[in-house]
């Protein structure tokens, strides 16, 4: 299995509906994309402090590299990324293989 992690900073003048916005609209990928297993998302919760000022994370769990590398340019994806991309600061993505 592949894991897809990701963290996102919003802009500041994104509000909590645009959020979760995105990420039902990332949620709804499951199912549409072949390999797509599931998706996991919330927002930073920890005491520690080392986010960095990142306020949200994701865990996609792909079937194989394979899957994952097919995602990365579908076209459902593609939708989603035009919805999702504009509304942040900055984003971390991290692939690795269990």
């Amino acid at each position: 299995m592949t894991r897809h992690f990701g963290m996102f900073q919003f802009k500041e003048a994104i509000t909590n509906q645009e959020i979760e916005e995105c990420f039902s609209t990332m949620q709804a990928m499951v199912g549409k994309i072949s390999g797509l297993l599931k998706m996991e998302h919330g927002a930073y919760d920890s005491s520690e402090g080392f986010n960095d000022g990142y306020t949200h994370g994701f865990i996609m769990t792909f079937d194989s590299p394979e899957s994952r590398e097919a995602y990365l340019p579908h076209p459902v994806h593609e939708k989603v990324k035009d919805l999702v991309i504009p509304k942040l600061e900055r984003v971390v993505v991290f692939d690795f293989n269990v």
